[in-house]
């Protein structure tokens, strides 16, 4: 991928973010409007029902996600449909006492619910929502905050998921490393300008949201990949000679 500091061009590869304030649960921030959100935390529906939908209206459970461990956990049982909290201690290399810990937190607080397993054993968690929209918080108290602290931990994540990829890079088959990596720019736009722009690319990846929530296992094709996706978008003061 290119980086440029004038011209406009596609992006890549990561974890998203934008004025719409959505997220999917994959934590993939992205650029996306969410309509009919649920602002119920226990009202999950079942994995084949499309996008899983909630606003998130109390900057309480914006704060309880935004934990790195928690947003891992949110990631991993994503991507396994379910799972239970000792092969989360697993896979992220922490004790399962740990794991339940944030595990249940993110019950708390509705992300997450416990469901039944396959046998008598321990209840593997499943997603409550897949979409996650924090649209309008910033005008409750404390939203904004709570927001901020959200915003920079998918930041940093998205940072620490890229110099993974750059580790795996050489081994991957080329077309997967001519599309991922990152692109940069920067270009004058007006406030509409900037909108047009950024739900084009809401509604470019909604296309494939829609049909694939992250915890719907059928719904993945043949030969993909998770392909982490962050949108960052900064407005930039005036400088000393612009003003």
């Amino acid at each position: 991928m290119s980086l440029e500091s004038a011209h406009p061009e596609p992006d890549p590869e990561s974890s998203p973010l934008n004025t719409d304030r959505s997220l999917n649960a994959d934590r993939s921030l992205n650029a996306g409007r969410t309509p009919n959100a649920d602002r119920s935390p226990n009202s999950g529906q079942t994995p084949d029902a499309g996008q899983r939908r909630r606003l998130l209206d109390d900057p309480r459970a914006i704060r309880a996600l935004a934990h790195p461990i928690r947003l891992q956990l949110q990631s991993i049982i994503g991507r396994a449909g379910r799972i239970t909290a000792a092969d989360a201690a697993r896979e992220l290399g922490i004790s399962h006492g740990l794991a339940s810990h944030h595990l249940r937190q993110l019950g708390k607080y509705g992300f997450v619910r416990q469901v039944e397993g396959v046998d008598n054993r321990e209840r593997p968690w499943q997603l409550q929502h897949t979409s996650l929209s924090a649209d309008g918080i910033e005008d409750q108290p404390g939203g904004a905050e709570a927001l901020a602290v959200l915003e920079q931990l998918v930041a940093e994540r998205a940072v620490a998921e890229l110099n993974g990829w750059q580790q795996r890079r050489a081994s991957w088959p080329p077309t997967w490393r001519r599309h991922s990596g990152v692109t940069t720019n920067s270009i004058y736009l007006t406030e509409a300008e900037l909108a047009e722009l950024t739900e084009t690319f809401d509604a470019l990846l909604a296309r494939y949201l829609e049909q694939r929530p992250i915890d719907d296992l059928a719904s993945r094709p043949p030969g993909s990949r998770a392909v982490n996706l962050t949108l960052i978008v900064t407005p930039q003061d005036p400088t000393a000679a612009e003003s």
